[in-house]
């Protein structure tokens, strides 16, 4: 009897267990949204005259993260923002990755999308990458994006993988 009754609680302890794992809430959408040269003021919700619709819709359905350091060019700022990390500890702190330049973001630095896959998020990064382009390990789909769809390099560079993609074409499929 109690070896009965034993069966029963361990089959009533799954079933809880997995009707708790099927009323668990999805995971949210994350989207980072990193512009250049985008001042505090330049945006609709702050108050600004120039009209963002889009991004103040974004801004008053999620978090907004508006507490940081920001940097003073692309390479140095897209390299905090993947890595977390200071663009000093990584050597990415004075200018950006030129084409002749042969490094880019450490390939032992663990990036955002990497952590993002290991919790079962898909990723997808459009626009410039700008942290190295030197070796294929460099680049973005290298660094845990699933898809990448822009330029690897700065300032209309965009050749990827041997395709050409328009910029601002994938830019609004991706935003549209």
């Amino acid at each position: 009897m109690m070896n009965q009754f034993r069966k029963l609680a361990l089959f009533v302890s799954m079933l809880l267990s997995l009707a708790a794992v099927a009323a668990a809430p999805a995971q949210p959408n994350i989207l980072f949204v990193l512009a250049d040269d985008l001042g505090y003021a330049d945006v609709g919700y702050h108050g600004s005259e120039i009209k963002t619709p889009t991004l103040d819709q974004l801004a008053a359905g999620g978090a907004r993260l508006e507490s940081f350091y920001g940097q003073h060019v692309c390479s140095p700022a897209r390299a905090a923002l993947m890595t977390g990390r200071y663009p000093m500890r990584m050597g990415l702190q004075t200018f950006v990755v030129f084409p002749g330049h042969s490094y880019g973001l450490p390939l032992d630095e663990r990036t955002l999308p990497v952590a993002l896959k290991e919790v079962g998020y898909k990723t997808v990064m459009t626009g410039k990458w700008h942290l190295g382009h030197y070796k294929q390990a460099y680049w973005p789909q290298s660094r845990g994006f699933d898809h990448f769809y822009g330029s690897i390099l700065g300032r209309g560079g965009l050749l990827h993988q041997g395709k050409r993609w328009l910029c601002r074409l994938a830019t609004q499929w991706c935003v549209a």
